[in-house]
């Protein structure tokens, strides 16, 4: 029955991030916005979605080393997403046309996720009321962060001459609207569903849980971002694929200080266990190198792909080795 439960409401989760991803791009286009700025913001934050409820709730269920894993792994999983994009655009280079547009996305993401280690290595004290001040600065760097993103954009935006033309048979702006909102509604309701049967599907199979948090639970809470990206790229909205990945990681890492606003036995990164910095780690190198993936001019190909895209696959699989070698399970 958990693996009914669990097949089904994936499939849910695939047909909702579709529409994600369809909506998404109609709102980008009729509002102007570019779909670089709607991919970081709106499409992250939603197909975050998943990541914030698991945080929440594990937090309530006593368990933060699932919260902290199942966000810090999800990065993870977002870089080896920005890899597979490679393997999708097999002549044309989609990382390369669109590197000077996410390269302060890419940026900030890096910066964002260096201060999320620098905090819990730092172990400040600090706190204002229940949260901690590490936590207040975490989101407060997010918000400086976005603005900053926003300001370039409009910036961007002013500085072309011709306006785009919208394409015939595009919905309208209420319609993308309504379409977006039910679209991120299904993925509120049934994650739940999908998080509680992946977790009992780990107890059945004896997996640690705070192995299972960087690895399954960071897939599965991730698989949003997997459709929704594969979907915008099917539709042509490259720019929205690829912000969502790095929008995604931004978003993550405010998601990391949020959640100890909800955690209210004291400061969150205080009780994460300090294994927790490898994952961390891995996640800092890894969107590392998806931004000079992004900046590079390399064109070198290892038979169907790219250096970077294959660098990047193969730290991923090598960062879950590790992992597990170092006995990050209970």
């Amino acid at each position: 029955m958990v693996w009914l439960i669990f097949i089904v409401s994936a499939a849910v989760i695939v047909f909702a991030a579709t529409q994600l991803a369809k909506y998404g791009d109609v709102i980008a286009i009729r509002t102007g916005l570019g779909g670089m700025f709607i991919g970081v913001l709106l499409m992250a934050g939603a197909t975050s979605l998943p990541e914030v409820l698991t945080t929440i709730s594990s937090i309530s269920q006593g368990v933060p080393n699932l919260a902290a894993g199942n966000l810090l792994g999800s990065n993870l999983f977002n870089m080896f997403l920005l890899a597979l994009l490679d393997l999708m655009h097999r002549k044309d280079r989609i990382l390369r046309k669109a590197a000077l547009k996410h390269a302060l996305t890419g940026s900030l993401t890096v910066f964002l996720i260096g201060l999320v280690v620098f905090f819990i290595l730092a172990d400040v004290k600090l706190k204002i009321g229940w949260v901690g001040v590490d936590s207040v600065l975490i989101m407060l760097v997010y918000v400086v962060g976005v603005r900053l993103i926003q300001k370039n954009q409009s910036h961007t935006i002013n500085q072309t001459v011709e306006k785009a033309e919208i394409p015939a048979g595009t919905p309208s702006l209420r319609t993308g609207l309504i379409g977006f909102g039910l679209a991120a509604l299904g993925l509120v309701i049934i994650t739940p569903w999908m998080v509680r049967s992946s977790a009992e599907i780990a107890e059945i199979t004896g997996l640690g849980t705070t192995f299972v948090g960087t690895t399954l639970v960071a897939i599965v809470t991730s698989l949003p971002e997997l459709v929704t990206t594969v979907a915008a790229v099917k539709i042509g909205a490259d720019d929205m694929a690829i912000g969502n990945l790095f929008g995604s990681n931004l978003f993550n890492m405010f998601a990391l200080g949020l959640t100890d606003v909800f955690y209210l036995q004291g400061r969150f990164l205080d009780v994460i266990d300090p294994a927790f910095l490898l994952v961390g780690m891995l996640g800092l190198l890894m969107t590392g190198l998806g931004l000079i993936g992004n900046l590079a001019r390399l064109e070198r190909r290892v038979l169907f792909i790219e250096l970077d895209a294959l660098a990047l696959i193969v730290m991923y699989f090598a960062g879950l080795w590790l992992l597990y070698s170092q006995g990050i399970t209970p």
